[in-house]
């Protein structure tokens, strides 16, 4: 039998041991260069501006009439606003308003919600997409840029989308749907109004606005990434007439909603939806300018 020498058995393990160590670096590797997912992009907003100084002087005095008449005490409580209660000013916070003039009272209220995605795979814009696009549906209106399964189609005449809506026209007062609105004072007095059924045959409601007078709810154009209006007149059959418009769009990761509402003096008097239409969009517009300075 062959004589090996020591030093040659030694040498023999090393290299083996080494070619075993080789073999098991490169099966690491291997799994290394599996494929990763990338995170989705953050949203533009990590912040939400004041609720209550977001709306200029000049603009609460017009959309409040008769507030600029009362004391100066008086006067300051009105424009100052009352803050919506909120757990997370990070991403909700609101503001309402409210005034009575000699012929009618009119509120005002305004929410920001912030979006975060905790999905790595979902960015903060498309989930603030997909809160955008159940507020529109709960108004009965349709997008084709609505994303996911949610995003129904709707057609017909926006009366007979109103008149549809059965049972989710209870919801569909606030076509924000967030705990904002519910913790909002004006809501549960002036700028409350009542559900749904508000659309008769000619599509303006119990209101006693023609079709011709009426502006119907609808996807507004030029107003952040996606935006809608949804005009709700008083419910048929109602002592007191009362409208509320509200103006909802989405700017990155951010949904806002605008509602002014107002209810008249006297059940006579009919409220010009043409009028609380235009100064909400027109806020509404303004928020979004804020927004992106």
């Amino acid at each position: 039998m062959a004589y090996v020498p020591g030093v040659a058995l030694l040498a023999a393990l090393v290299v083996g041991c080494s070619a075993g160590s080789d073999s098991n670096a490169n099966g690491a590797d291997s799994k290394a260069g599996s494929p990763t997912v990338t995170p989705a992009p953050p949203g533009k907003y990590e912040t939400l501006p004041a609720p209550c100084r977001a709306v200029p002087r000049g603009m609460l005095k017009d959309l409040l009439p008769g507030a600029a008449e009362l004391p100066g005490d008086q006067q300051e409580k009105v424009f100052r606003g009352s803050a919506s209660v909120t757990y997370d000013t990070d991403r909700k916070v609101g503001c309402s308003w409210k005034s009575d003039a000699p012929n009618a009272t009119r509120s005002l209220s305004i929410d920001f919600e912030r979006v975060v995605s905790y999905d790595p795979a979902v960015s903060d814009d498309d989930r603030a997409d997909t809160v955008y696009a159940k507020k529109e549906k709960a108004a009965g209106l349709s997008s084709s840029a609505a994303p996911g399964p949610d995003a129904e189609k709707n057609t017909g005449t926006p009366g007979e989308k109103e008149k549809g809506k059965g049972a989710d026209a209870e919801k569909s007062e606030d076509p924000a749907g967030d705990a904002t609105a519910s913790a909002d004072p004006s809501s549960s007095s002036s700028s409350s109004s009542p559900s749904g059924d508000a659309v008769g045959e000619d599509g303006a409601g119990g209101s006693g606005v023609g079709p011709e007078d009426a502006l119907p709810s609808r996807v507004l154009d030029n107003l952040g990434d996606a935006a809608f209006l949804h005009d709700l007149p008083t419910r048929a059959g109602s002592t007191a007439q009362h409208r509320t418009v509200s103006v909802v769009f989405r700017t990155s990761n951010v949904v806002v909603t605008v509602r002014y509402a107002e209810q008249p003096a006297l059940v006579t008097q009919v409220s010009d939806s043409k009028e609380l239409q235009e100064k909400a969009q027109a806020l509404a517009r303004k928020l979004a300018e804020t927004l992106s300075e």
